[in-house]
């Protein structure tokens, strides 16, 4: 039987475009201007024309407004979403091409350990806890496995990482897997391509405070940046954001411990993980 064509013929429509033409479709039918809904929610017009165009997605408050405004409560706030998701998913498969050319890879995380050096026992905990609920943890976890070989090729990526200590405090429900964890951060830290440090409590506050970063080197030279969090990513091309990044991550980098120092604290929460239980004292 061959594939049903779809109605409007324009093809799957993305939750994105769905939640623009629903935006411009329900302003229409009120019968007010961008000026008029601006004036009733008390946002700029220019910010509302962006979002029934489809060129941003705007903050939950304004769409809970939106709704609000036209009695739609939670039918906007569904297919925003819906938009995000899709709005993540892609930026994060455009991020990982990226990470798969590049050269050069300064990698800061104040949240979990860097995916390029996780094991799979972290892998598979840290994605299943994301989301309990999903059916294709094997797949996620096979996934972020393969992005690892461009540590393993014939001549792998320069990869530096700064690991905040709170990371390496977190630890996995089996105290055997966390050990093997911390160990396998030092034997990859112990090649020549990979360098990794630990930015202690001590440090203070610092410019990527609650911003896990990401920057790259294409074969090039071009410059790129990749910011997220557990729910939404963002990449960055502009030289501009890019520089502000980099400034950002040498200051930290300048703060944290030396290499050497960084992997003989690793080594010592490693030895202290009391046998049979989770943790790491120190």
């Amino acid at each position: 039987m061959p594939a049903r064509k779809p109605i409007s013929g324009r093809g799957k429509p993305s939750a994105r475009r769905m939640l623009a033409e629903e935006l411009d479709r329900l302003r229409n039918e009120a019968g007010w201007s961008l000026r008029q809904l601006a004036d009733k929610l008390g946002w700029d017009h220019t910010h509302l024309y962006k979002l029934e165009k489809g060129e941003g997605l705007g903050s939950p408050d304004v769409i809970a407004a939106l709704d609000e405004t036209y009695g739609t409560t939670p039918h906007l706030m569904m297919l925003w979403e819906l938009a995000r998701a899709d709005v993540f998913r892609d930026t994060c498969e455009a991020y990982v091409k990226v990470e798969s050319q590049a050269r050069i890879l300064h990698k800061y995380t104040g949240t979990v350990l860097p995916g390029l050096l996780q094991t799979e026992a972290y892998a598979r905990e840290l994605l299943g806890t994301a989301n309990p609920r999903a059916d294709d943890v094997d797949v996620r976890v096979a996934a972020r496995l393969r992005r690892q070989r461009i540590l393993d090729r014939e001549d792998p990526a320069e990869f530096r990482a700064v690991v905040d200590e709170s990371v390496l405090r977190r630890p996995l429900a089996d105290p055997a897997a966390w050990r093997d964890q911390l160990g396998h951060l030092v034997r990859m830290a112990e090649r020549p391509h990979i360098t990794l440090q630990v930015l202690r409590f001590s440090a203070g506050l610092h410019g990527l405070s609650g911003t896990d970063t990401m920057l790259m080197w294409l074969p090039g030279g071009k410059a790129l940046a990749y910011t997220e969090t557990g729910y939404s990513g963002e990449l960055i091309s502009d030289q501009a954001g890019v520089d502000r990044l980099r400034r950002a991550y040498d200051g930290l980098r300048d703060r944290s411990l030396p290499p050497p120092e960084s992997l003989a604290f690793i080594e010592r929460l490693r030895e202290k993980i009391p046998a049979g239980r989770g943790g790491a004292a120190g």
